[in-house]
């Protein structure tokens, strides 16, 4: 479905209303990296938003979707029509979808199994809640090998991917439905989306309006962005697929001879790289973090709120830095309610719904909860919770 294209290198192809807080902050700088070229919109009044859109598997994506219309209503403009829009993992799949004109009433129709609209006739992009046995060959033995050798240069959750094995799964279907995706944009659009900045980049099938989706370079350990100023040349489909390909369980995938994994590796948001982009607001879907956490006990569980402890961490870390930079962000992470649904299998189709319906009732809750909330040093405590 992918005609796997770009450059460089090497390798094979592969509840409540406390359940989530409201921040205000700004941000860090970011170099871009790469060489795919994106226009950037005509300057208008009124403040420039973004919408980030972070990791968290098929759960992550049905937790987003319940929350799209509390974002919406922080953002106060339809979600497609963003000034940049960040995509990771299974946020990746949920921005493409807003960028190609999909609803947000589409998209819960879909996480119900009753695609409509510009979904419909689309069947599902994931199988079960388990891959199939990996290949017994190591993922990226030029990653590992830079691993033991600089262990300073390379992130440590990417170091430890490089030691999986290769995964069996792959997007073939995923591939298909962001290509159909983009085929039924609306004609008078469809020149816009897709001729405009491909033209400025060289590159085919990708958007018109900012849009950012994050992956890893498998051999060389690096983020790359796809859609940003200076990224290696891809389709959306392909950098889509790149961006969820979990490693042990995708096969990566190849663009332009490199090899590339899922983006949420290095980090569940990437919220750090809208420092310097002059975005005004930004709202943050984090699935993988929890600002109001619960307490579990039992092992599997414990650990599960650990790793989320430390991910909610690095997310405020870089809440904090756009802080600096006036940037006003919001941000919404499941709560206790939410967690206790989705369980500690973020890939299991089988708790879909049910984490569909609790976050739409949640999220609302959350948002009209810290809209309401007083301003000022006791809830910047609250915030940092």
């Amino acid at each position: 479905m992918a005609d796997n294209r770009a450059q460089n290198g090497d390798g094979a192809r592969s509840g409540s209303g406390r359940d989530k807080i409201e921040l205000v902050a700004d941000g860090e700088s970011s170099a871009p990296s790469g060489q795919c070229t994106e226009q950037r919109p005509e300057s208008r009044s009124g403040p420039r938003r973004a919408l980030v859109l972070g990791a968290g598997g098929v759960l992550g994506a049905a937790w987003m979707t319940g929350a799209l219309e509390a974002a919406q209503e922080t953002l106060q403009c339809a979600l497609g029509d963003v000034d940049l829009m960040v995509g990771t993992s299974a946020g990746s799949v949920l921005a493409a979808a807003l960028r190609c004109g999909v609803s947000t009433e589409e998209l819960v129709a879909y996480q119900r199994g009753e695609p409509i609209g510009m979904l419909a006739g689309l069947g599902e992009v994931h199988a079960g809640p388990w891959p199939r046995p990996p290949r017994l060959r190591l993922g990226s033995p030029r990653l590992a090998l830079a691993a033991l050798t600089a262990p300073h240069r390379v992130h440590p959750a990417v170091q430890a991917c490089a030691w999986l094995p290769i995964g069996r799964e792959n997007h073939e279907s995923l591939y298909a439905m962001v290509h159909v995706l983009q085929s039924r944009i609306p004609s008078k659009a469809a020149s816009a989306h897709l001729t405009a900045t491909a033209a400025a980049a060289a590159t085919p099938g990708w958007l018109d309006n900012p849009t950012w989706v994050v992956a890893v370079d498998y051999d060389s350990g690096r983020k790359v962005v796809f859609g940003r100023p200076g990224a290696p040349p891809a389709n959306l489909a392909e950098a889509v697929a790149a961006s969820c390909s979990v490693p042990g369980w995708y096969e990566p995938v190849l663009i332009g001879g490199r090899r590339y994994v899922d983006g949420g590796v290095i980090s569940v948001t990437s919220l750090g790289m809208l420092a310097g982009e002059g975005i005004d607001e930004v709202c943050v879907l984090a699935p993988m973090a929890s600002l109001v956490a619960d307490r579990r006990y039992a092992p599997h569980m414990h650990l599960e709120r650990r790793v989320r402890s430390l991910l909610t961490y690095l997310l405020m870390r870089e809440v904090r830095e756009l802080r600096t930079a006036g940037v006003k962000v919001t941000v919404l992470t499941p709560g206790p309610e939410d967690l206790a649904v989705m369980g500690v299998n973020l890939m299991d189709p089988r708790r879909r719904q049910a984490v569909l319906e609790t976050s739409l009732r949640t999220s609302a809750a959350a948002l009209a909860a810290h809209t309401a909330a007083p301003s000022g040093p006791t809830r910047q405590r609250e915030a940092a919770a």
